[in-house]
């Protein structure tokens, strides 16, 4: 029995033939050619691994596998990836490095164990499984295991090939698309019919390039970021949930007109939680099948956070899926200034490897302290650099050498009104001013606080709010107490701002949610500034996260403000304190420089997927449940969890999961060490945990007459 006839009479998996699914998967690369994704050369090296990715399948022992069910076994089967290269013919091609490419990405195309190194120690076993199905002997040369090993020291960039294999068979086998095209963006951000600033049109005129643009606040950086990416793949990272909801609103309302469908996706840990709650659950089919074909990259503009895609930099067994889809995307990374050191790491070593393998990418911020330039062009060579900063003035700031004072915010409220905004640093912070402003006076009704630490349905009806109350055309009169959850890409526009300092670029960014449009008055104060904070906060070893040194530049910076703040003064101040010299002591460049050299050490494959997405965030977070939520909601709770335990449909588990999800909050290992117990829901561990809960407050954990030291929780 020839091959060819092997092919069609064996199985690839149940009800489907290798043949049958080579051919499907062999589509899949036709899409990517069709699009313009791939060249010319890539088309014909991705369709050759395509069709002889699975001939090791015609192996008799995998055949009965596939006829009688069971489980791989390792002691009479060889895998069937590294019996398939043997198949590829190398007097085939005219480029010897052609058919390594190609024997490459077929090797490697699964990861059951280390391949080449397999491949090495069993090669005789393999080559006389190759005989048994075609009853022709073949030898493994060392020079093809050389070969093999020498596209591996290339680092990422060899493994392109297997990426765009693993998108086709990938896609193949779970029936779904692999790209959507992207025939629409350019149209619909025309069709808003606007008068393209200075700004927007750079970016028109720079779609080939890699850039980093700054701009002022209430630019349209977003839309910018549009016509940037124009019409081809694009992904949009922004740092935080929030703001990422409100880009995808607002991209889906105002300029896809609610048409998202093979269009646009949330990609980040709660999407799908998040687009059920905002759009009706019994569309679960619809707007589930909408988040998958983004969990599969397929879609042409996806909305996402950092962690979903920039974790291939670990390497991990099957990284080269995403880096491949990165290699004829578009990234706009936006504030990139609001990234610790490690994330910071992995955008310069992440951007670094989408480039060489053909990516284009965008920074795009309202601040760019030099020093974080500098660390990108150490990597990557010169960026082409523009900045906007001429506009409107919109602040007149006020410097106060002192804690963040809840005296002077009450005074202020009392005597102006309007749409007030005080950030804190902290979650404890923020209780604490609204505690403080509540009984100087102000009403229940006129105050408002928003942190992490509120239970997700309170937390979604508080972003709701805030967003709402937030339009520059919205008057009234409130004070909102909040964190750094809106400093960063959430377009929301008050009147007065009061702030304690974190850092300079912290700062601007915070200014930038007062008087966005530069359209209100700024003939009094509408911005304070208070330089002295809890030392407490600033790092030590594993404790703290403000950089002490760079904490203290800012201070000096911000020594020369005193009044209007024009949009030149903030990028002078920028440029002048915040450079990589004035840096080189700081723990900001300490860390970033350890973990870009940790990062540098690790090969491919020495982490799995599972364990790069714990590393990728060293955050710790443990799902919960305030103990007087769950003893109020007890009977539904627990009622939700019996259900999902015996629910045979996974629809109906996802659907449970989400209603008990509302109840639940993210906690720092600090704030879960007493007190609490635990419930199961499948395999998921959810902590009762003991502490005070409001509505109004969020929770708080319930203070011991002595703390050993003050904890703090990066969850803002």
């Amino acid at each position: 029995m020839d091959i060819e006839e092997r092919l069609n009479k064996c199985y690839a998996k149940k009800n489907e033939t290798i043949r049958e699914h080579t051919d499907k998967v062999k589509l899949k690369s036709d899409i990517l050619k069709k699009l313009g994704y791939i060249s010319e050369k890539q088309y014909f090296l991705l369709s050759e691994a395509c069709e002889y990715h699975d001939y090791g399948k015609t192996n008799d022992n995998f055949q009965e596998r596939i006829r009688n069910g069971g489980k791989f076994n390792k002691e009479k089967e060889k895998y069937h990836n590294v019996i398939s290269p043997l198949f590829i013919e190398k007097e085939k091609y005219e480029s010897e490095q052609d058919f390594y490419e190609i024997f490459y990405a077929v090797l490697n195309h699964h990861y059951y164990t280390d391949n080449i190194e397999y491949f090495s120690n069993n090669k005789n076993d393999i080559q006389s499984e190759f005989k048994k199905i075609t009853e022709v002997s073949k030898k493994v040369s060392r020079s093809i295991l050389n070969r093999m090993l020498e596209i591996d020291s290339k680092g990422p960039i060899g493994g392109i090939l297997t990426g765009l294999l693993n998108r086709c068979d990938y896609a193949a086998s779970g029936n779904y698309e692999i790209e959507y095209q992207n025939d629409f963006l350019i149209e619909k951000i025309e069709n808003l019919n606007y008068k393209w600033n200075e700004m927007q049109k750079y970016l028109i005129e720079n779609r080939k390039e890699n850039v980093i643009v700054v701009a002022n606040t209430g630019m349209g950086k977003t839309e910018g970021a549009l016509l940037w990416i124009g019409d081809t793949k694009g992904f949009f990272v922004l740092p935080i949930r929030t703001a990422i909801n409100a880009i995808y609103e607002r991209i889906k309302n105002q300029i896809l007109d609610g048409e998202v469908k093979n269009r646009l996706s949330l990609l980040h840990s709660e999407a799908l939680d998040y687009l059920l709650e905002k759009n009706n659950k019994n569309l679960y089919q619809d707007i589930k099948q909408e988040y998958y074909t983004g969990k599969n990259l397929s879609t042409p503009l996806i909305i996402t956070t950092l962690d979903q895609i920039f974790n291939f930099v670990y390497f991990y067994n099957g990284y080269e899926l995403k880096l491949a889809t990165l290699s004829y995307s578009k990234i706009v990374i936006d504030e990139i200034q609001s990234y610790t050191p490690d994330l910071l790491a992995y955008i310069v070593l992440g951007l670094k490897n989408i480039v060489d393998a053909g990516g284009k990418f965008a920074i795009l911020t309202a601040t760019l302290p030099p020093f974080i330039k500098s660390l990108l062009e150490e990597e990557l060579g010169k960026i082409k650099y523009k900045s906007f900063t001429n506009g409107k003035y919109r602040h007149n700031v006020k410097v106060e050498d002192t804690e963040l004072d809840s005296k002077i915010v009450y005074d202020h409220y009392l005597e102006k009104k309007g749409k007030t905004l005080v950030v804190c640093n902290t979650v404890k912070k923020a209780q604490q001013i609204y505690k403080e402003l509540k009984e100087l006076g102000v009403s229940i009704d006129e105050i408002e606080l928003f942190h992490a630490k509120f239970i997700k349905k309170d937390r979604l009806e508080k972003e709701k709010e805030i967003i709402e109350f937030g339009k520059t055309e919205k008057k009234g009169n409130k004070i909102w107490i909040s964190t750094s959850l809106v400093e960063a890409s959430l377009d929301v526009d008050f009147d007065y701002l009061f702030t304690e300092l974190n850092d300079l670029s912290g700062f601007l960014q915070r200014l930038g949610r007062v008087n966005r449009k530069g359209i209100k008055s700024i003939e009094d104060i509408n911005a304070y500034i208070f330089l002295k904070i809890n030392s407490k906060l600033f790092i030590s070893g594993n404790n703290g996260f403000i950089d002490k040194t760079i904490f203290d530049l800012s201070k000096n910076a911000l020594e020369e403000v005193n009044g209007i703040l024009s949009e030149e003064k903030k990028y002078e101040l920028i440029n002048k304190y915040l450079t990589l010299d004035k840096l080189k002591n700081s723990d900001f460049l300490r860390n970033f420089k350890y973990m870009k050299s940790y990062i540098k050490t690790l090969n491919k494959g020495m982490l799995k997927k599972k364990d790069a997405e714990k590393y990728f965030r060293n955050i710790l977070s443990y799902k919960s449940i305030p103990r007087k939520i769950y003893e109020e909601n007890q009977e539904k709770i627990d009622e939700l969890i019996r259900n999902y335990e015996i629910a045979e449909k996974e629809e109906d588990k996802e659907k449970i999961r989400i209603n008990v999800n509302l109840y639940t909050l993210s906690l720092g290992k600090y704030e879960i060490r007493d007190g609490k117990t635990a419930v199961k829901m499948g395999d998921e561990i959810i902590y009762i945990v003991d502490g005070e809960y409001s509505k109004e407050i969020g929770f708080e954990k319930i203070k011991k007459e002595k703390q050993e030291k003050e904890e703090i929780d990066l969850f803002i």
